[in-house]
This record gives C-alpha cells, sequence and structure tokens, in this order.
C-alpha cells in the first residue's frame, strides 16, 4: 500500500486520563512535515520514564501515546530530512541531538535544549500535533510515541542503526542501556577494584550494575524493596543485596558498615528524594561520586547537611549517560557485554496487551519489557485493554 504523503490509520495505546489502563485505538497519523520522520515501529521498550508518565508523576497532557524507546523502520520522511531515508533501521531518542544548542555544542553536555521532557508539551516542534483519534487531538510524549504501529519524530530525535541489528531487542540500546551503562562508564567511570552501591535495580539500575561490572568493580551493592530483583541482579553482577524495608537502621548507614568507609561509587536509579540523599551518604566522604539518573516528581527537591558537601564529595546529575555522543554504539562489540541485549530481555508482548506488559512491568520491574508492535486486528468487544 502506498502511504507517501498520506495520512494512516493503524493501532496505538493511549492514556485517556492519569493511572489509567491503556485503551487500543484507531488512530490518524499525519504524514511527517518539514524536519520530521514517520516510522513504522517495530518493537518498543516500556521504562520506567513511560510507567511514570501514565501515573501522572511526570506530568504530560492528556490523552497521550506513551512510549520513548523504539525501534522501527523509516516509512517516509519531510522536506529537509538528510540523516535517514525510507527503509532505514532506526532508533528513537527521548533526549534529541539538534547540535546547535548550547548544551549540544558543548562536548560535557547532552540535555539538548529542543527536548520535550522538562516540561512537556506534548507537541511536535511545531507546535502541533501528528495524532487524532475520534476526531480529538492526541498528545505526543516526549515527542516520540512509541506505543504507536507507526509515529512522528524530530528528525533529530531519530538515529540510524547497522542494517543487521536486532530488531526484537535493539529498542532498549535507544534509552536503559545507554543511561544506566553510560552512568557507570562514560559519566562516574568506575575503576577496577572500586565498591559500588546502586540505589534501584530495574532497567536502568541493571544497566548500571553491568557496567560497574564491565569496569572492574571489586563490590556492588544493590539496593531494592522488591527482592524478586536480587537473583537476576546477582547474576548481572551484584555480589550484596539489601531492602531498606528489612532494615533496622537507615540503607547508607548499612552501606558503611559493610564497605567501612562509604563506597567509592553510588547511583541512584529510582527518582526519589530520599534515595538520593541515601545514594550521597553511603559515599566515601572524601573521594566518593554521587550519580542521580532518576527523574523525579515536580518541584520535588532534597536537602544535604551543608557541612559534608566541602569535603571533597561529588554529587553529579546524568542524562543517557552523560555523553554528548550516542554513548552504547560500541556496546554490542563489548566482549563483556556480548550478551546485553539478551539480558534485558525476559518478556515479549504484543500491542493489544500493551496494558497489562505496563502493569507486569511497572510491578516487577526486573529489566526490560519489549512490546511488539505488530499489524493486528481488533477481536474483542470492547477497546479497552484487560489487565
Amino acid at each position: 500500500m502506498d502511504t507517501l504523503g498520506k495520512t494512516i490509520t493503524c493501532l496505538a495505546a493511549i492514556a485517556w486520563k492519569t493511572n489509567s489502563s491503556l485503551s487500543l485505538e484507531e488512530v490518524q497519523v499525519e504524514p511527517p512535515k518539514a524536519g520530521e520522520v514517520r516510522i513504522k515501529m517495530i518493537s518498543t521498550g516500556i521504562c520506567g520514564s513511560d510507567d511514570h508518565a501514565i501515573k501522572g508523576i511526570i506530568p504530560l497532557k492528556y490523552p497521550f501515546i506513551p512510549g520513548h524507546e523504539g525501534a522501527g523502520l523509516v516509512e517516509s520522511i519531510g522536506e529537509g530530512v538528510s540523516s535517514v531515508k525510507p527503509g532505514d533501521k532506526v532508533l528513537t531518542l527521548i533526549v534529541p541531538q539538534c547540535r546547535e544548542c548550547s548544551a549540544c555544542l558543548n562536548p560535557k553536555g547532552n540535555f539538548c535544549e529542543k527536548q520535550d521532557i522538562l516540561p512537556s508539551s506534548g507537541l511536535m516542534l511545531d507546535g502541533t500535533s501528528r495524532f487524532t483519534c475520534k476526531g480529538e487531538k492526541i498528545y505526543h510524549s516526549f515527542r516520540t510515541s512509541t506505543f504507536s504501529e507507526y509515529t512522528v519524530v524530530p528528525e533529530i530525535s531519530v538515529v540510524k542503526i547497522d542494517a543487521a541489528a536486532p530488531m526484537d531487542k535493539i529498542c532498549v540500546i535507544s534509552c536503559e542501556v545507554p543511561t544506566g551503562y553510560g552512568a557507570a562508564v562514560h559519566s562516574a567511570k568506575v575503576t577496577p577494584g572500586s565498591t559500588c552501591v546502586v540505589f534501584g535495580l530495574g532497567g536502568i539500575g541493571s544497566a548500571i550494575v553491568m557496567g560497574c561490572k564491565a569496569s572492574g568493580a571489586s563490590r556492588i551493592i544493590g539496593v531494592d524493596i522488591n527482592e524478586e530483583k536480587f537473583p537476576r541482579a546477582r547474576a548481572l553482577g551484584v555480589t550484596d543485596c539489601l531492602n531498606p524495608s528489612n532494615l533496622k537502621k537507615p540503607v547508607q548507614e548499612a552501606v558503611k558498615e559493610m564497605t567501612g568507609t562509604g563506597v567509592d561509587f553510588a547511583f541512584e536509579a529510582i527518582g526519589l528524594a530520599e534515595t538520593m540523599v541515601a545514594a550521597w551518604d553511603s559515599c566515601h566522604v572524601s573521594h566518593g561520586v554521587c550519580i542521580i539518573t532518576g527523574v523525579s516528581p515536580p518541584n520535588s527537591k532534597f536537602s544535604l547537611s551543608a557541612q559534608t558537601v566541602s569535603t571533597g564529595r561529588t554529587l553529579k546529575g546524568v542524562c543517557l549517560g552523560g555523553s554528548a555522543v550516542f554513548c552504547c554504539s560500541e556496546i554490542p562489540n563489548n566482549e563483556k557485554c556480548k550478551d546485553i541485549l539478551g539480558e534485558f530481555i525476559p518478556f515479549l508482548f504484543h500491542l493489544p496487551d500493551c496494558s497489562s506488559a505496563v502493569k507486569r512491568a511497572a510491578k516487577i520491574w526486573k529489566c526490560s519489557v519489549i512490546v511488539k508492535m505488530k499489524q493486528v486486528h481488533l477481536e474483542f468487544n470492547s477497546n479497552k485493554i484487560a489487565s
């Protein structure tokens, strides 16, 4: 079917209101405008940020199509697009790379000024949407909206990948893997023989663990309130697991007792003020490095003892691994992490099961849950996806 320049009708999962089940609907996806790319999605990961957006923890405009961690094929391109062409395999990027703003031009930053996360408009760069459903405008999430069989994104939010890339797995390289692995390898620069603690053992936390292990850390302490994650965390490289709910003292005190002086590197991959403080307090007072990767709710704040700041510890926020380059392009060829994609994909779902996949992922969140974007037909009376 020739779709070039035409509106495409396809299936998408829509969040109509805060904390509601996703609803599978037929949506209309307009052709790409200048500087835009329309993509036929093959697979999409369910990242913790998607769960937070659906629950309203990260405020987005409703109704919207979630998803940002996607892999697909370029269906068509708008005027002026030169980095990709129809048929190319691509990944979507939650944080674009315009290569023009002050963040992109500085080698130490990558939080592009054209991002649509903090805050989110739910619209493309020209202030309009490419989605409609039942005559109503549907908002984008982070200008990616990968929970749709077709989506439209800015060219600066697309990266071309190798033609041999496994499209049922590679989507996790667009967010979770570079965020976590890059935080350990590129930003913190974990050293051989060092001690580390990772708060949150979900997808990003798992990638942090893998980065710490690949860097030669001698001890990796994993912290999470869900003990179902512990066996897999140990398999990835965690040496000690702590459940703060079972401790009679603050977890940071337990970490300091275990290490004697505090860890060399602490990572927060949850997005809560209290775990950020706990990560900071877990660090060695002189040379410890605390890395924050978790996205917190708006207006949340955390406070540190002013006296502890001057002792030499480092506190740093990290976005997508902290590199202005697509920082994990080398991972599939890294012998220490050659199975990294397989470690992230224990579950595969088709688009009609997207809502239950999100709920399952939010419950266990051991690693990435991937939704396969397959052409399907509605075979039930209600469009409401069962949980």
